[in-house]
């Protein structure tokens, strides 16, 4: 009995006409969403040739775009959430074509957006044969009766045959809930498993972002601890010493005199090591850009240097430290092992990553060693960035030494 009452209640029930404006807005949506699916499918087939792959590409990119039509309706009728696509990570349309040529949500997307219209468009039919014919033949004894009267009822069998398609109708009426019912359940499984991001891949962003963030927090924390000292603890210092070298002039006393030379000697040297610690927490040369520093750097090199800049945006401020240290340890390694007698820094971005190249005509032989701590500590420092290092040493020379971090959106 409980089965029937369900039955008989479903075509009255919020349910069955939240679920039948479900498919009324979204199918409108739909009609843009296949014919993105067409434009990749026309892509995938053309891709057996080179000039197929942007179509295939394009087609892919505006399949995931389309999946957020259908945001809106599912949420205000079903109440139906799902995570959004994770932002392409590459930059340049050529960057950007391969990632989602690459991309499986994207793939996921082109599927949803083929099979989407198929499906509202055999929901939508089944639920007007369902309720628009069913409302027509349960009514259809009332029209009969109008149209023919009361005195032909016993004598015209067509009136029997008037409520057997009222009988029809009453079925149809309460079977086409449950035909929308079930095309909205196939469709509500189908959209966050292909139009949501995967979770795997949706952790390791959320994972590389929350990374960013902290090595840009760390970055703005020494910046912070460098100015700190630069204005606080050093202007202190040159204080101190300024008042014990006017206390000197005024004591006569030999061996008091000897005492306060030592302890404004001993402060000078304190504030000389202060300013070397201030320039390895943050040098002050990056505030003016990563460019000017390295170039700062390849003025002070004790091998002749030259700087080749071909940086069109600014990179990060955690990308930027973390290069301008790298290229000081790698001309601090060519003064010190290469017998190098020139040497050069290159720095350089494509659409996806910046690279920082430090190049000598030393003897060569460079190589990461276990044993060793300088290559090593930096590989691993830029490993911490998705960064890699790359050598090219051979034992004659000259010497290479690439390193490349992952494009990060430029600083404004």
């Amino acid at each position: 009995m409980r089965f029937v009452g369900t039955v008989l209640r479903a075509p009255w029930e919020r349910r069955s006409r939240r679920d039948l404006a479900y498919l009324t807005f979204t199918t409108l949506p739909a009609v843009p969403a296949f014919l993105v699916a067409q434009v990749g499918v026309a892509g995938a087939v053309l891709s057996l040739v080179v000039v197929g792959l942007p179509l295939l590409a394009a087609g892919l990119g505006l399949a995931r775009a389309a999946g957020s039509l259908f945001v809106v309706p599912a949420r205000a009728t079903l109440g139906l959430v799902w995570p959004r696509p994770l932002p392409l990570a590459a930059t340049g349309l050529l960057g950007r074509g391969r990632e989602v040529l690459r991309s499986g949500q994207a793939w996921r997307s082109l599927l949803y957006c083929g099979i989407k219209l198929p499906i509202a468009i055999v929901a939508l039919s089944g639920a007007a044969t369902g309720y628009l014919l069913g409302l027509a033949a349960v009514t259809y004894p009332a029209w009969w009766f109008a149209s023919h009267g009361a005195f032909e009822i016993l004598n015209d069998q067509s009136w029997a045959h008037a409520w057997e398609l009222a009988a029809q109708g009453a079925a149809a009426l309460l079977v086409a809930p449950w035909i929308v019912r079930a095309f909205v359940g196939l469709d509500s499984f189908l959209l966050p498993r292909l139009l949501a991001p995967d979770p795997n891949q949706a952790r390791i962003a959320a994972l590389e972002t929350t990374r960013a963030e902290l090595a840009e927090d760390a970055t703005a924390a020494l910046r912070r601890i460098e100015r700190d000292l630069h204005d606080g603890t050093q202007a202190r210092l040159v204080a101190i010493g300024a008042a014990l070298s006017r206390v000197e002039r005024r004591v006569t006393d030999p061996e008091a005199r000897a005492i306060l030379t030592t302890t404004r000697q001993e402060a000078l040297d304190a504030l000389e090591e202060l300013r070397e610690i201030i320039r390895r927490v943050h040098p002050p040369a990056l505030d003016a850009g990563l460019p000017t520093a390295l170039a700062s750097l390849a003025a002070r090199s004790p091998v002749p240097a030259e700087l080749r800049d071909g940086l069109r945006t600014r990179p990060s401020d955690a990308q930027a430290t973390a290069l301008y240290f790298s290229a000081a340890e790698l001309l601090t390694n060519v003064a010190r092992h290469a017998d190098a007698s020139h040497a050069s820094i290159e720095v350089d971005e494509t659409d996806e990553h910046v690279t920082l190249t430090v190049s000598d005509d030393g003897r060569g032989g460079a190589a990461v060693s276990p044993a060793g701590t300088g290559l090593v500590g930096l590989a691993r420092r830029l490993a911490a960035l998705d960064g890699t290092l790359t050598i090219d040493s051979p034992p004659s020379g000259p010497t290479r030494i690439t390193i490349t971090l992952p494009k990060e959106p430029p600083c404004v």
